[in-house]
């Protein structure tokens, strides 16, 4: 069996809960440090408007410009192709998320939190700094921590994160194995689905698009089972009836929920992207996704003890964790 390569850890440690940036000069011309690392920046499409000349000659001062075996190098260092530069970039401004991340279970290897809508989980393209991962760093003190699996942006409920980074790798092997089962709460539109039953969909996310979408006539690559439908009572701002939707995904394509439940004719409250895409940053905090995890159970990889985690859904309903 190939054994699995382990990722070289950063020269530069991470800082103010951001891992420092890595970047590679391409093309077969040596420049200097200076130009390679400002042309960088200036390419960057979410960055500080304050990120400039001044900004990365501190960086260069301060020796926060190095090479891979943490030499620190100087503006006018020259730089040859395929040599790997690692440096700390200065996000954006970002709209806080008016939500709190709440602390479901702690001990000393793992973290269980109750994330919020709105708030990505790592940092990523315009989301940086109002993520999961900057917020508990930021709020611990803990620069290790890291998430074992990903929740959308605007899905809300639990994120395990692993406390050290001795721990990553079992826990996030874990879940790249389907070893950890998922429940999920979604609030939808009542239009008389029956459960339980299976959807199974060819699933296909093309590289540079928002939306996923189902390709009919292919091998299943996505499957989940809607355990239990109930309709609600009433539920501010709905069209019509609305039900709580409680969903066992057994794989995890992006947008697999969200994606299936439109195929299914009933698709999430609060979708900004199914069945219509709305442009970036146009968002309501006051209408969020109404799609939540709400249960991750698994065999702890470390001490083998079984682990279940809930979390109060959306809907305020009670649920038991339903037998396999």
């Amino acid at each position: 069996m190939a054994r699995k390569k382990t990722r070289k850890a950063s020269p530069l440690p991470p800082r103010g809960g951001l891992g420092a940036s890595r970047v590679r000069l391409p093309g077969s011309e040596p420049v200097t440090a200076w130009e390679f690392v400002s042309r960088v920046i200036a390419e960057q499409r979410y960055r500080d408007p304050l990120d400039d000349a001044a900004a990365l000659h501190e960086r260069f001062t301060r020796g926060e410009v190095v090479l891979r075996d943490a030499t620190p190098l100087a503006p006018d260092s020259v730089i040859e192709p395929g040599t790997d530069v690692y440096f700390y970039r200065r996000p954006a401004p970002e709209a806080p998320v008016p939500f709190e991340i709440e602390t479901v279970y702690e001990d000393d290897a793992i973290l269980v939190v109750r994330k919020p809508p709105f708030l990505a989980t790592m940092p990523r393209a315009a989301h940086i700094t109002e993520t999961a991962t900057v917020r508990l760093r930021r709020a611990t003190g803990n620069e290790e921590l890291t998430p074992a699996h990903r929740l959308d942006r605007l899905t809300s409920g639990l994120l395990l994160l692993t406390k050290r980074q001795e721990l990553r790798g079992a826990y996030q092997e874990l879940f790249a194995r389907r070893e950890v089962r998922k429940l999920y709460e979604a609030i939808a539109p009542d239009i008389g689905i029956k459960a339980p039953t299976v959807w199974r969909h060819h699933i296909l996310k093309e590289h540079g698009e928002i939306a996923s979408r189902i390709v009919e006539r292919a091998e299943p690559n996505a499957e989940t089972l809607l355990r239990d439908v109930q309709r609600l009572e009433t539920l501010d701002g709905a069209d019509g009836p609305v039900s709580r939707y409680l969903l066992e995904p057994h794989t995890g394509r992006t947008h697999q929920l969200r994606v299936q439940m439109m195929a299914a004719g009933a698709p999430i409250i609060g979708d900004n992207i199914y069945p219509v895409i709305h442009p970036f940053g146009e968002e309501d905090f006051d209408r969020p996704l109404l799609l939540a995890s709400v249960g991750l159970e698994f065999t702890d990889p470390i001490s083998g003890v079984q682990r279940c985690f809930t979390t109060p859904g959306i809907s305020g309903l009670d649920y038991e964790w339903p037998s396999k």
